[in-house]
């Protein structure tokens, strides 16, 4: 699986913007998808993670309530629209794919990533 994600930018606090994440292959709907970003200095970290089909969701205990992560299996796409932002959650975004049923909140449990969306929060 190839993952190309887009839709970074600089917003300003209070802002919203939708990332999407396009993937190759057939048996996209067959991985969970998630987010995770990385801030300047600091580790990787979770964001959110959808199951197959879309049915289950999973999210970051500080950020649930402003993202939301879907899926449109159709279009072989994850989207993560963030609302409200905030300057510290300028980061690079990542997406990446698992083939496993779990949703998992570790870097090292999945196999696949995009190579990342830069966002930018500040006024």
């Amino acid at each position: 699986v190839q993952l190309q994600a887009s839709g970074g930018g600089l917003v300003q606090p209070g802002g919203s913007l939708r990332l999407s994440c396009a993937a190759s292959g057939r048996t996209f709907s067959s991985y969970t998808m998630s987010w995770f970003r990385q801030a300047p200095g600091k580790e990787r970290e979770f964001v959110a993670a959808i199951s197959w089909g879309g049915g289950a969701t999973v999210y970051a205990t500080s950020l649930k309530g402003r993202f939301t992560i879907s899926r449109d299996d159709a279009k072989y796409t994850v989207y993560l629209q963030m609302s409200y932002l905030k300057p510290e959650d300028t980061a690079v975004y990542y997406c990446a794919a698992s083939p496993s049923r779990a949703l998992l909140q570790i870097p090292g449990g999945y196999d696949y990533w995009g190579q990342g969306t830069q966002v930018t929060v500040s006024s």
